[in-house]
């Protein structure tokens, strides 16, 4: 793991496992859950549903921009270029 992830798992919220970080985020009605992948340098947006036992992954258009923001926001002050949050997989 390199500095930059020790440094995501040091925002609000983010947890670090492995190569990857996640963090939840609730809005009105939404959950999400968000993960950055270090090896591969991007993001993934997942909706979840119910008691939180079913996540699907959704597109970021879907994403509402508030929290788009945040995550941006949250790789900038962990040193990591927050352009790969709109970088497609």
């Amino acid at each position: 793991m390199d500095d930059t992830l020790s440094a995501l798992g040091e925002q609000d919220g983010w947890k670090v496992d492995g190569f990857a970080a996640r963090v939840h985020y609730r809005g009105a009605d939404d959950f999400y859950s968000i993960e950055y992948y270090q090896p591969s340098e991007c993001v993934i947006y997942w909706k979840v549903k119910g008691d939180g036992d079913v996540a699907v992954p959704v597109g970021r258009g879907t994403v509402p921009d508030p929290l788009r923001d945040r995550v941006r926001m949250d790789l900038t002050e962990a040193g990591i270029d927050p352009d790969v949050e709109a970088r497609k997989l």
